[in-house]
């Protein structure tokens, strides 16, 4: 089966010079990330000016609970992108449209749900994270508009997340800037009601989001169906978003161990944010903008850990083990310089980016100059981390990583900072990531090295029956609709 990628908006990846391909493919996934980060920047900007900090306070409780349920969608949707990539990789298009098809309903029918429950127990929700009583009305607004949103948004993370499964990184680029656009022109008339608009407030700025969700999911199925993409379901292929059991134990048991990897690094950064508290207001300021800078330095480490992970999990489909490790020095090797070149951007010309978030406050400025010294370099190692990650989990292993996380976010981190900061006082706090990142770089290493990852079966096996279908099918055009991707 042909891959036609230049037709299709597939890409195959098992083929041609390894260097090129990863960095051509990493780039648009790297743009939407900063994109999404610039965006929700820019709509606290606008709410916090607009409606005050009670209404900052009321989004930020909301998008703590939205950031869960992203996770657990994260992690179904990279377990569909290495099913997808895997079958890519063997020419069985077939049964990528089959993995796209069961994540796409599960998400659909988990997406409904989510939305109902959350709508109804919003109030709850916001109970249990001790929401300030002066930001709790503008929250329950908000966080019910969001839930309303809620399939939408996360159909669409799960369709461009399986289209670059395909090699396809650019379509989810188009419509990543389409939601971003939409959200960004609608933020401060729906707010303030500009032109025929009646003025919304807090609801103003969610109902702006939902409308991009929603916009960015007609306009990539839209887009997928004209321009013929490779998981287009017609006739009798729709039948393929009814979850099917086979992949439903891929998605389950692979999407939930990297749905938690989220869950446990959200976790960490609590317990951080708590024991930061601790050292007072000024401390608290610079570190809430050292975290809006560090942000933008995770940033290469996940896309190219994506693009290494759906490269990656091609060629093991296709049986291109030659391939595996060229792909994971080149990620390393990107990740390298891309997060070095940003972390010496950073440090450069720390005072003016700080100001940004910190005005001309120089006691705050210099607080946040001291942690950024001792922490920003450590995200280097954690960029290196997450490529051998990200190479494991396209032979479906995701156990190992998830343990390695736990144990060094939390046994390590938390560890180290208990155990030094009776000597170093604050310090300990700004020590332990890179005392944790190094950990756990190590700790990858001696995995991946170890090799036993390489052992994993295929997520979905080929079957016998399946193959002499498709090679019936390939001897008679007519006997079935051929797959064009």
């Amino acid at each position: 089966m042909s891959m036609a990628a230049g037709k299709t908006g597939g890409k195959d990846l098992t083929q041609g010079p390894i260097a090129s391909t990863l960095m051509l493919f990493a780039m648009p996934t790297l743009a939407s990330n900063i994109l999404q980060s610039l965006n929700g920047s820019i709509n606290a900007i606008w709410v916090g000016r607009f409606l005050g900090p009670q209404a900052l306070a009321a989004t930020a409780n909301a998008n703590i609970i939205m950031f869960l349920m992203f996770s657990i969608v994260f992690g179904f949707g990279m377990a569909s992108t290495v099913m997808i990539g895997q079958a890519v990789g063997r020419r069985d298009m077939d049964a990528a449209r089959r993995a796209f098809g069961s994540a796409v309903g599960f998400c659909m029918g988990l997406a409904l749900v989510v939305s109902t429950l959350g709508w109804v127990g919003a109030p709850a929700l916001l109970r249990l994270l001790s929401t300030p009583v002066e930001a709790y009305a503008m929250a329950l607004v908000y966080l019910r508009v969001i839930f309303i949103a809620m399939p939408a948004t996360l159909l669409s993370v799960m369709i461009m997340m399986g289209l670059r499964g395909v090699g396809d990184a650019r379509t989810p680029l188009i419509f990543m800037i389409v939601s971003v656009a939409v959200d960004l022109i609608l933020n401060p008339v729906l707010i303030l009601g500009l032109g025929p608009f009646p003025a919304m407030g807090i609801a103003g700025s969610a109902t702006a989001t939902a409308v991009a969700g929603f916009v960015s999911l007609i306009g990539i199925i839209a887009y997928t169906y004209a321009k013929d993409l490779p998981l287009r379901l017609r006739g009798v292929e729709l039948a393929y978003l009814r979850p099917a059991a086979e992949q439903m134990r891929v998605l389950l048991g692979k999407g939930l161990p990297m749905g938690l990897q989220m869950i446990v690094m959200s976790a960490s950064g609590l317990v951080m944010i708590g024991l930061v508290n601790r050292e007072g207001l000024l401390v608290t300021a610079a570190y809430g903008a050292s975290q809006q800078l560090w942000t933008y330095l995770q940033m290469p480490a996940m896309a190219m850990g994506g693009a290494v992970s759906a490269m990656a999990a091609q060629n093991v489909g296709a049986g291109r083990w030659d391939r595996i490790s060229r792909i994971t020095g080149y990620g390393i090797g990107y990740q390298l310089l891309i997060t070095g070149t940003m972390v010496a951007v950073m440090l450069t010309f720390h005072e003016p980016l700080l100001g940004l978030f910190l005005g001309d406050n120089d006691a705050v400025i210099a607080e946040a100059w001291h942690m950024q010294l001792r922490v920003s370099w450590s995200f280097i190692a954690f960029g290196c981390t997450m490529i051998l990650f990200g190479v494991m989990r396209a032979n479906g292993v995701v156990i190992k990583p998830l343990i390695i996380l736990i144990f060094t976010l939390f046994a390590v981190r938390i560890g180290f900072y208990y155990l030094v900061y009776p000597r170093i006082g604050a310090d300990a706090l700004w020590f332990s990531f890179p005392a944790g990142s190094f950990v756990s770089l190590l700790l990858a290493y001696l995995v991946y090295a170890q090799g036993g990852w390489r052992k994993a079966k295929l997520l979905v096996p080929v079957h016998e029956e399946e193959c002499r279908e498709t090679v019936n099918s390939d001897a008679e055009p007519a006997g079935r609709i051929a797959p064009t991707g």
